[in-house]
């Protein structure tokens, strides 16, 4: 690259100077790219494998790579006998008798239930049902089938243990007819009496052991499917494009992660009930057809009366549903952003202005809620009506049709209707549940739905490849794409390995624009970017977790603690870590409320410092910092930490 190079952009220029190793400080520049040289020791690094463009929260961390190796998974190392009786959960239950758990006591997950093992199976099956082979082309019916497809198995052992749950259910009321006959019956055959008992123990002994086993493996697969939809969700909002972040509010992401996965997720509880309604139906004919005869047709036409009844109320209560969502939404975005502006409202007295917009949007969320719930006691009202009202019927058509109506008919017909009753009972809440799934699939599509950045904008190559660590040829970019005038036109530069670059500019000429054109975040509209090895960012405005200092600085990588200390000392937080209670161990607020603007930023440029990077990009690090600081850091940091 030539000595000095000029970049045109739509709002003045940018002066792109490459300067040597050796040279001396001669300017703080606003935006600095400093490609890191090789005289560092490269295997004393080894383990920081975290950077800055990946995703550590879908990672597995080292940590529990290890742990795993060291303990399997107690459930995955149990025999059927084990797994049938759940004998298994013997050693945890003994210990937590002698003493109190805590985590190190707790098995390990089974591999299918940890997000690294469910991620790239459902990842792939939802890119395949996809027409796009991408996430704006998925539907809420593709998600459902990518689900599926991820979690049949087990899915069909729950199915199998709901199945078994409902016929063993329906033996005693058949079986109670028989009874009450050879109650009555002398003399009576011994045999058969312990053919009858023996059938009834058997069938509560099937019945408790599949309830047993269907919860837990519902339990199960509510953890797979919430995991496998709240990384996917994460993911994608790692990926937004700077439009559907405009577009999209936190709030909004809040619920698709802890409402609305959730809910999808809980549905598995209900699922088996919509298939498993019509076998209870049949199961409950032929049992009443064999005792009451053809009034069993009477039973059936009052069931099937009841179930239509509520068709017209729950497509009301599914619009309510929808209206109540978009209220939360607007609610949960007017508190995101009091609680981020805090400091504000408190310095210019707003608070009770801004509790009274608080209050209106939660009338409004209370009043669909409110709509929702008289509607839900519609439908409950009706259907808890709905074993008695079929009673009525059938009895009165037995009456009508000439059927006499003995004690152990009457004993197995109304010990069906009982049995009946629970998921007749279940339908409102089964019409709910299906509502709010609907809802909530609906709106993590259309979140899928949002742009995101372009895939192909930035061309990254590993680390060692190439000298040529950043290079753009013919390129051209724009925030908006619709504008005629590009953000940056005719951009063409190379940097070398073990070079620190300069980005001068006036306020808006495109420092930062150009600095998001290498990190890929900005949509090209033509030519070539390409990178080579890791990047580390520093963005102009502080970005804090809620945390401790020193779980900032790391950001998920293991503890070097030379290295530690050394980033500590260049940064100059060592001084401000003397001052706080708990040193680096001290709770930082959410945005890093208890810290100045100061601090911030060096915890910022530490964290970046602290990663295995080839490059390191830093837009205005020193905006925020004195000047004896920010020459502080311009020396020990960019001069001379870089190169260690």
């Amino acid at each position: 690259m030539p000595p000095e190079e000029t970049v045109p952009s739509h709002g003045g220029r940018l002066d792109v100077r490459t300067h040597s190793l050796t040279e001396k400080q001669s300017i703080l520049p606003h935006e600095l790219a400093c490609m890191r040289s090789e005289r560092y020791n490269r295997h004393e690094l080894t383990n920081y494998s975290f950077i800055m463009e990946q995703q550590p929260l879908l990672d597995r961390p080292a940590s529990c790579s290890s742990k795993a190796s060291a303990s399997r998974s107690v459930f995955t190392d149990a025999g059927f006998f084990s797994i049938i009786t759940f004998s298994w959960m013997g050693p945890l239950l003994d210990l937590g008798r002698r003493k109190s758990l805590d985590l190190d006591d707790v098995p390990n997950l089974h591999d299918n239930d940890c997000v690294h093992g469910i991620l790239p199976n459902f990842e792939a099956k939802l890119v395949s049902v996809s027409a796009t082979g991408k996430y704006t082309g998925v539907t809420a019916i593709k998600l459902v089938k990518a689900l599926v497809l991820t979690t049949w198995k087990l899915l069909l052992v729950t199915a199998i243990c709901a199945l078994l749950r409902t016929v063993s259910s329906y033996v005693g009321p058949y079986l109670i007819e028989y009874v009450v006959d050879y109650l009555n019956r002398s003399p009576r055959s011994p045999k058969e009496g312990y053919l009858l008992v023996f059938t009834f123990v058997v069938a509560q002994f099937i019945e408790g052991l599949s309830s047993r086993h269907l919860v837990f493996r519902a339990q199960q697969l509510g953890v797979r499917v919430r995991s496998a939809l709240v990384a996917v969700i994460y993911q994608k909002g790692l990926c937004l494009s700077r439009q559907s972040r405009q577009s999209s509010s936190s709030g909004e992401i809040i619920n698709a992660v802890s409402l609305d996965a959730e809910r999808v997720a809980d549905f598995n509880w209900s699922m088996h009930e919509l298939w498993l309604f019509p076998v209870q139906i049949i199961l409950a004919m032929l049992i009443l057809f064999s005792t009451l005869g053809l009034a069993a047709f009477a039973a059936l036409a009052a069931t099937v009366l009841t179930m239509l009844v509520n068709l017209p109320t729950g497509r009301v209560q599914q619009n309510y549903q929808e209206k109540m969502m978009n209220a939360k939404d607007a609610r949960m975005r007017a508190m995101s952003e009091m609680l981020q502006n805090m400091r504000i409202l408190k310095l210019q007295g707003w608070e009770m202005v801004f509790l009274s917009k608080i209050m209106d949007l939660r009338k409004v969320e209370m009043n669909w809620l409110k709509k929702d719930v008289y509607t839900s006691a519609m439908l409950i009202s009706v259907f808890f009506g709905a074993p008695a009202f079929v009673a009525v019927v059938t009895f009165g058509t037995c009456l009508l049709l000439g059927i006499p109506l003995e004690i152990g008919k009457v004993l197995s017909a109304l010990a069906t209707f009982r049995q009946l009753q629970g998921p007749i009972n279940s339908i409102p809440d089964m019409v709910s549940v299906i509502i709010q799934t609907k809802v909530s699939l609906d709106r993590i599509c259309s979140f899928m739905h949002l742009e995101e950045l372009s895939s192909d904008a930035v061309t990254k190559l590993p680390g060692g490849i190439t000298d040529v660590l950043i290079e753009v040829s013919n390129g051209q970019f724009s925030w908006n794409t619709s504008s005629e005038v590009p953000t940056l036109r005719d951009l063409n530069f190379r940097i070398q390995q073990g070079v620190r670059v300069a980005i001068c500019g006036t306020v808006g000429s495109g420092k930062s624009s150009l600095l998001s054109c290498i990190l890929g975040e900005i949509p090209r509209l033509s030519g070539e970017v390409q990178t080579c090895g890791r990047i580390a960012y520093v963005s102009q405005s502080a970005w804090i977790q809620s945390g401790t200092i020193e779980h900032n600085i790391l950001f998920g990588t293991e503890m070097n603690r030379e290295r530690y200390e050394k980033i500590l000392e260049v940064c100059c937080l060592k001084k401000d870590l003397e001052i706080l209670p708990l040193s680096d161990q001290t709770i930082i607020g959410e945005r890093g409320i208890n810290l100045n603007g100061g601090q911030k930023q060096r915890i910022q440029i530490a964290r970046a410092l602290y990663q295995d990077a080839d490059i390191f990009l830093f837009d205005d690090p020193f905006s925020a910092v004195d000047a004896h600081t920010e020459s502080y850091l311009f020396k020990e940091c960019m001069l001379s930490f870089l190169l260690w």
